[in-house]
């Protein structure tokens, strides 16, 4: 059914009341704990060759920089070309048949890449384990599956595991590397897609019914805007900046620090202190770009120091304590951004087409990881190692300038309200909610019986829009 959005600007003052913010239920907790373990065990198989790849990949028939760099980014390229469309799928078959078909075929790829003998076989094994596709599946499974009040915690455990699994990655490769070979780690990613299969059905409930939820999944009808806005179009160049840049950045890292003197068995006694380091060191500029006000701030000096430490790697990655520095750097950066970047677009996307804008924006992500690998093993073929850092130093220049010219999104927040059972004019209730003080978008989605809400929370009287939905 179609929905309608109109805007207004900003009203008088009015009284606050606080929105009550519930628990979940232990239905919701056992849904949002299978899928965050389903999502992550999969992300920590893709993730666990990046620390190791470079070092074993010349074992392999028929092996250069370039494809080696191409085997590392493969999957980047299927992720974005089928996550939507697998999204949009799951809306019409049901999640649980796109997971499971998700799981499936990254369980082949891992098979065909533990099976390889030859570079070349090992790229398509990653492209299929990419073509499983599943993000978007899983979190219109995690809004099925929630109420639309704590559908947000349920979405942070699915973030947090998420950037758990890539740190515990950063460790487990090379110590796994050393015990199973890569071979073993690609025999293992199958067995961690065979165990989310068995998750799948029987820690994961049933959802009573799907349905499109605009605020957590992708819808065509949104698309034209969303690509249309040019706020979000530099944040998706800003993601994919980044993921290009730390993809890039392993096609060479382990050779450089095995070079400085650590043997690739013990990579794990730099990544993991780095690790330890890196998160705490986040938090600080995470409350100053989304507490503080100075989100343009925090990105333009998040971009500057990445630029200098790739530029550091290049001159002065002799030494095993600089580079162990300069990963701190960049590995804070990385999940700075990670959690910085989303909630940009958040803010930027209009009500009711959060979805549709994350899905574009996760899509530049994965675009971004597959062109890293592909121009890291360019420039190592072509130019050598430090070549490599170069191209994170070209990037980040590019990026100061996107930074620089970029208008930061309103700080607005987010709701979602029910609506009475028999809402039928949505035009109308849109055009009331819009002159309640503090709303400052309106999408009535009478298919979902809820209204997505733009709104400055220091004027929101939400129990008076909860009063008015009721008597719509």
């Amino acid at each position: 059914m179609r929905s309608f959005a109109y805007q207004k600007q900003r009203p008088a003052a009015v009284s606050q009341t606080e929105i009550p913010s519930p628990p979940l239920s232990p239905t919701e907790r056992r849904a949002a704990a299978g899928l965050a373990a389903i999502f992550s065990t999969r992300m920590l198989g893709l993730f666990m060759i990046l620390p190791v790849f470079a070092l074993y990949a010349h074992e392999l028939s028929g092996a250069t920089p370039l494809l080696i760099g191409l085997a590392i980014g493969a999957y980047g390229l299927t992720q974005a070309l089928l996550q939507i469309p697998l999204g949009l799928l799951s809306d019409r078959i049901g999640r649980k048949p796109v997971i499971l078909g998700g799981l499936l075929l990254f369980a082949v790829g891992s098979v065909v890449a533990a099976l390889a003998d030859s570079i070349h076989w090992v790229i398509v094994g990653r492209v299929l384990q990419g073509s499983g596709a599943i993000a978007a599946a899983i979190i219109a499974l995690t809004a099925d599956l929630t109420r639309e009040e704590v559908r947000t915690k349920g979405m942070a455990a699915i973030g947090i595991s998420v950037a758990l699994s890539f740190a515990a990655a950063l460790v487990l490769g090379p110590v796994l590397a050393r015990w199973i070979g890569v071979s073993g780690i690609f025999w293992l990613t199958a067995v961690l897609a065979v165990a989310g299969m068995v998750l799948l059905y029987t820690l994961v409930p049933d959802p009573e019914r799907s349905q499109l939820h605009r605020d957590a999944q992708p819808a065509l009808d949104q698309l034209r805007g969303v690509l249309a806005n040019p706020t979000l179009l530099r944040l998706d160049l800003a993601i994919f900046m980044l993921h290009l840049t730390m993809v890039s950045l392993f096609v060479v890292l382990p050779l450089s620090v095995e070079a400085a003197g650590l043997e690739a068995a013990s990579h794990w006694r730099l990544y993991l202190p780095v690790v330890l380091l890196a998160i705490p060191a986040m938090v600080p500029f995470i409350v100053l770009a989304e507490r503080r006000g100075r989100a343009r701030g925090v990105l333009l000096g998040s971009v500057i120091a990445l630029g200098a430490a790739m530029l550091g790697f290049a001159l002065f990655g002799q030494s095993l304590w600089v580079l162990g520095a300069l990963l701190v750097v960049v590995f804070t950066i990385f999940n700075l951004l990670e959690a910085v970047l989303p909630s940009l677009v958040s803010k930027s996307a209009r009500a009711g087409a959060k979805g549709t804008a994350m899905g574009v924006f996760s899509s530049a992500q994965f675009v971004g990881a597959f062109l890293g690998g592909v121009l890291g093993g360019w420039a190592h073929e072509r130019f050598g190692p430090d070549a490599v850092y170069l191209v994170g130093v070209l990037v980040s220049l590019a990026w100061v300038a996107l930074v620089a010219g970029m208008r930061m999104p309103e700080d607005l927040g987010r709701r979602v309200l029910t609506l009475a059972p028999g809402t039928g004019d949505a035009a109308a209730l849109e055009r009331r909610l819009l002159a309640e003080p503090g709303v400052r978008e309106a999408v009535v989605a009478l298919d979902e019986g809820v209204a997505y809400l733009k709104v400055d929370s220091r004027r929101l009287d939400w129990a008076r829009l909860q009063t008015l939905s009721a008597g719509a």
